[in-house]
């Protein structure tokens, strides 16, 4: 009885834990299996758990597979590598079964559960998991196409993958899961191609989450955390891009996972990259943000949230892409929704150019992904104490609150005898204030250098915030809707895509963060016919509307008749005069209550 007794308690104080596990997609057409295809054939996959056990078990999916799927049997093994051979040690063997038989046929859009089996493994121990197939399909398949470890395929029902045809693919293999102590537990992340690995070394697995999972096993206080992949290469949170969007697979590869305390969110890159609307993009992301904060909550979970990494360089980069990605981070970084935050974009950001990332960092250049050097530094700068939290979960909802607009600057202002007298000024009771600026020369090639073409707006930072900068501009066509740019630095960018169809409209020229101190926008009009009428910088990542605030900058005029339009210094807050030269100013503010105020200072 005692020896009852004893046996029922240890079953009570272990549960199932995911250590090894990935998420599965329908397999596109080139990333399908080799000749000679998966029908009444051998597969052998390794994959590398994380944390170890005495029992294991195996699931498979035909999720997505048109037709059943027929498995012979089943064997798992310790193998001799992490993927560059197919060498087991062959006395570790272990024949599964389902149900109790050897075999068991998934139909489609279903899944197979392995019964327990006992099998001793180490933490990171690498697996072989070989299939013989009865009847499959090699063109309808469920699977997992960015596997980086290489898979081994064979004809006929065979142990022996000499001479195998080689694919860097996994297919049916869904998770393997260990019989561990009540206090273990395992981490999901969601993401895309940055958490699945491209970039990562073939065979090598040093994912960023692999590195994680290392750094977790070599730390007592965590020793027992696994790590679960969830990471979908041309992923999507809402909709589009490769498998199913983030928004309808998180219950299955997230919530769904045995053992999960944690979850980590690091995904929207591919989102970003191909929106039409920045900042309305990152909203609706982080509303499924907060749908799965509720959900994982409910089920005790702790939610941490990743901030997305820049990716200034690549095709996806945009100033109003790079703007929702800044909204996303913010959101990350400040709600009380998340139970913590992992900044992967302050680990690997450029700090001379916080829109992208460090160079040495980059896989084959595409200003995107990560190489090796790269993943090591996001899963080394993961703090560890997060997996040892024992405070209350987070809040379920928080209330929505956006920056203020801080300036307001009229163009016609920035306008002098010398400094953009090349942009026309004309009337338009449309306009705020009824002037605004109209670019007449094209100057497409490259962006002007002489002061006469371009606007200069300083102004001074005194909290360190994201911020943005809007212009409200009329620029009809296609052919007249661009300007170049230039933030604390000479014009080397430009910003496209200001149509508005003839009529006044506010479009975002510039957003990032920015540090306390003096800054500058240099604006230059490089089509012509594109008008400008004013100018917006705000905490507040919506644009303004209609004509906007009165504007509060500063009109200081110096004693020699010059004007100071080049010279003034505007402040976020609390707006204070620093033109450069001494002597009788005239400052003009507009008080609280909306009155203008003059009054003389003296700049010594």
């Amino acid at each position: 009885m005692a020896c009852l007794l004893t046996a029922a308690t240890a079953m009570a104080n272990s549960h199932w834990v995911g250590t090894w596990g990935t998420a599965p997609q329908l397999v596109e057409n080139n990333n399908n299996p080799p000749s000679p295809g998966l029908s009444n054939n051998s597969l052998r996959q390794i994959v590398q758990v994380s944390i170890g056990g005495e029992k294991v078990r195996l699931k498979l999916t035909n999720e997505f597979s048109k037709g059943a799927t027929q498995i012979k049997a089943v064997e798992l093994a310790y193998a001799k590598t992490s993927g560059s051979s197919s060498e087991i040690d062959e006395s570790s063997t272990v024949s599964l079964s389902f149900g109790g038989n050897a075999s068991v046929t998934m139909p489609a859009g279903g899944k197979a559960v392995s019964d327990p089996v006992s099998m001793h493994l180490e933490g990171r121990q690498n697996v072989a998991i070989t299939i013989h197939y009865g009847s499959a399909s090699s063109t309808s398949v469920s699977g997992h196409p960015g596997s980086r470890t290489t898979s081994y395929l064979k004809s006929g029902n065979t142990t022996d993958f000499s001479n195998a045809t080689k694919t860097d693919h996994w297919y049916n293999i869904l998770a393997l899961e260990v019989e561990a102590p009540e206090e273990a537990g395992a981490v999901a992340i969601l993401g895309n191609s940055i958490t699945d690995g491209r970039g990562s070394t073939t065979n090598q697995q040093n994912r960023w989450a692999d590195v994680l999972s290392r750094r977790l096993l070599a730390n007592e206080p965590t020793d027992q955390v696994g790590v679960l992949n969830m990471g979908i290469g041309g992923n999507c949170v809402l909709g589009g891009g490769l498998g199913p969007a983030a928004v309808n697979r998180y219950q299955r590869d997230l919530l769904g996972q045995e053992g999960v305390k944690w979850i980590i969110l690091f995904e929207a890159v591919n989102d970003l990259g191909s929106a039409g609307n920045g900042v309305q993009t990152a909203r609706r992301i982080i509303d499924v943000y907060k749908q799965i904060i509720r959900e994982a909550h409910q089920k005790g979970i702790y939610v941490f949230g990743g901030t997305i990494t820049p990716f200034k360089g690549n095709n996806y980069y945009s100033i109003d892409h790079e703007n929702g990605r800044s909204v996303l981070n913010k959101w990350i970084r400040t709600t009380k929704m998340l139970d913590g935050v992992i900044d992967f974009d302050k680990a690997v950001r450029n700090p001379q150019d916080t829109a992208a990332m460090q160079r040495d960092f980059l896989f084959e250049n595409d200003w995107l992904h990560l190489n090796a050097k790269g993943y090591e530094t996001m899963g080394g700068c993961i703090d560890l104490s997060l997996f040892t939290k024992t405070d209350p979960l987070a809040a379920d909802d928080e209330e929505v609150e956006y920056g203020e607009v801080l300036l307001w600057k009229e163009a016609e202002d920035l306008r002098t005898e010398t400094v953009g007298k090349n942009l026309r000024l004309a009337n338009d009771d449309a306009a705020s204030g009824g002037k605004y600026l109209e670019t007449v020369k094209n100057i497409t090639t490259a962006a002007p250098s002489d002061s006469a073409n371009i606007l200069v707006l300083r102004f001074n930072v005194t909290t360190a915030n994201t911020y943005y900068i809007y212009a409200r501009v009329n620029c009809p066509t296609w052919d007249d809707d661009s300007y170049w740019i230039g933030f604390d630095s000479q014009m080397n960018d430009f910003v496209n895509g200001l149509q508005t169809g003839g009529s006044w409209d506010w479009k975002l020229l510039y957003s990032g963060f920015m540090q306390t101190g003096s800054h500058q926008l240099n604006i230059a009009g490089r089509e012509d016919g594109a008008c400008i009428d004013k100018f917006c910088i705000t905490a507040d990542p919506e644009p303004p509307t209609g004509k906007g605030g009165t504007s509060t900058a500063i009109k200081a005029i110096p004693n020699n008749s010059q004007s100071a339009g080049a010279v003034d210094t505007y402040s976020l807050s609390g707006i204070r005069l620093t033109a450069q030269n001494a002597g009788p100013y005239i400052e003009v503010r507009r008080s609280d209550d909306g009155a203008v105020v003059s009054r003389k200072v003296i700049r010594k």
